[in-house]
């Protein structure tokens, strides 16, 4: 078995949903293998959905022009895609919009829109674009079904980010597939609690419903096909010499994605690292080129560094002051003040001498975060042991990934030395005792010039 996962750049109109069912049909139902297939909404939908969600809440009537313009778009494409049968498909469809159009109304009545109608909401794009496609290859021949996944998969009432419960859930996709002997297409994104309430998994949660169905049935692959060649070592857009790279580490891709590379959703490859199942990264547009294989390890990769990730715009908040040297705590408090108000630490670096902290939050957080932590440490600042909380702006984090870092010698001296030579300044740095990830803070101004440089001296010169 083979799970596969289009995204919503690859299901953008008609002729690119052609172009995904001429690859099925080659290089998956031509050669009988055994696969089942998660879509996601059609490209733009899901933010769109929102919108007419907000609208319909902040009683802005044209919230109905919008929806109409919606439901036109799944219409055309079904017609598109069904020239001469479509009278089904089109039945299907206009259930789906009655029942959306009623959702939107309560809400325009009501004036409430909660997460958890917000979920439900969403769940109509991944309704939509696999109704439509499964009816597509049921007419051209190909014998499959629509799976609605939020059956199979259970989460919490976390709306909008929902944890899967994996016991109930790898049994629900187990038992199901036992009865099935052909192609599922299956509605990425979506899950349900025990009350059959709807849920999302996140914003790319597409990707993780592919690993999860795939890690269930120890699948042989999790294909996620998308826009690029694979992982890149940078990014493209602003390295323009950025090659694919033929495998990454589990960890390697989880590092990446964590500072800001888009290929992959983070989750996703949470359970396939628990099966080893391998994930491959493909070109929806280029579907020859082999693409990046995800694995447990590659001892044959020589390559030091497998990549160089950023996070464009992050703030510092310094906190330092003689009184926190050798005093127990002052690190718990700080870290817990902030995770109990919701704000996520990026990054952190901390003196051996315990007289400052540096961490690395995002901007829109600062301000809030500067004041939970005077509020924390009130009376060390009345007492001068610790002086008043420093916020620095227009930073960007640097992370320069790769697991054989570890067993190279002077690879961080060759990163900071590639910066020093171009005036480039750093503020902060982190580096874990695996030596996976080194992570840089440097101004926002330098971060395209800073990432051309690392990729030039440590990747380019390695690829030649």
């Amino acid at each position: 078995m083979i799970i596969l996962k289009f995204g919503g750049s690859s299901v953008g109109n008609v002729d690119r949903i052609n172009q995904v069912i001429q690859i099925l049909i080659q290089y998956y139902v031509k050669k009988k293998k055994n696969f089942s297939v998660v879509f996601s909404a059609f490209q733009g939908v899901t933010d769109k959905l929102i919108e007419i969600g907000n609208a319909a809440f902040d009683r802005k009537s044209d919230y109905k022009e919008e929806f109409n313009k919606l439901y036109q778009k799944h219409i055309d494409i079904a017609k598109g895609l069904n020239p001469n049968k479509n009278v089904v498909l089109l039945e299907k469809i206009n259930l789906l919009s009655i029942e959306l159009e009623e959702i939107l109304h309560g809400v325009f009545l009501v004036k409430e829109l909660t997460t958890r109608t917000l979920d439900y909401i969403l769940s109509f794009g991944e309704r939509f674009s696999n109704t439509i496609i499964s009816e597509t290859l049921f007419n051209r021949n190909i014998n499959c079904e629509y799976l609605d996944a939020s059956l199979l998969i259970k989460t919490d009432s976390d709306f909008g980010n929902a944890r899967v419960n994996f016991s109930i859930t790898n049994k629900n996709i187990s038992d199901y597939f036992k009865k099935k002997k052909i192609p599922q297409i299956i509605t990425g994104f979506i899950g349900s609690t025990a009350n059959y309430e709807i849920t999302t998994l996140g914003r790319g949660g597409s990707d993780y419903t592919a690993s999860i169905f795939g890690a269930a049935l120890n699948a042989s692959a999790i294909e996620i096909w998308t826009d690029v060649d694979g992982i890149l070592t940078a990014d493209p857009r602003k390295v323009k010499d950025a090659f694919p790279l033929k495998s990454v580490s589990y960890e390697e891709a989880m590092e990446l994605s964590h500072f800001g590379a888009k290929v992959i959703y983070p989750p996703t490859m949470l359970p396939a690292l628990q099966k080893k199942i391998k994930i491959i990264i493909k070109n929806t547009f280029n579907p020859t080129f082999c693409g990046t294989e995800i694995v447990n390890r590659n001892s044959n990769d020589s390559f030091a560094i497998k990549g160089i990730s950023s996070i464009d715009d992050i703030s510092i908040i310094r906190v330092q002051g003689g009184g926190m040297i050798g005093v127990t705590g002052i690190a718990s408090r700080l870290f817990g003040v902030l995770a109990k108000n919701g704000i996520n630490i990026i990054l952190i670096s901390q003196a051996s001498s315990e007289h400052s902290i540096c961490l690395a939050i995002l901007p829109t957080f600062g301000l809030k975060a500067k004041k939970l932590i005077e509020e924390e440490f009130r009376l060390e600042m009345i007492d001068k042991k610790i002086g008043s909380v420093i916020i620095d702006d227009n930073l960007s984090i640097i992370a320069v990934v790769g697991e054989n870092m570890r067993h190279t010698i002077g690879i961080a001296g060759k990163v900071f030395q590639s910066l020093g030579k171009n005036r480039i300044n750093i503020n902060a740095i982190a580096q874990g005792s695996s030596e996976l990830n080194i992570s840089l803070v440097i101004s926002k101004h330098d971060l395209t010039k800073a990432l051309n440089v690392i990729h030039k001296n440590l990747l380019q010169t390695k690829r030649r």
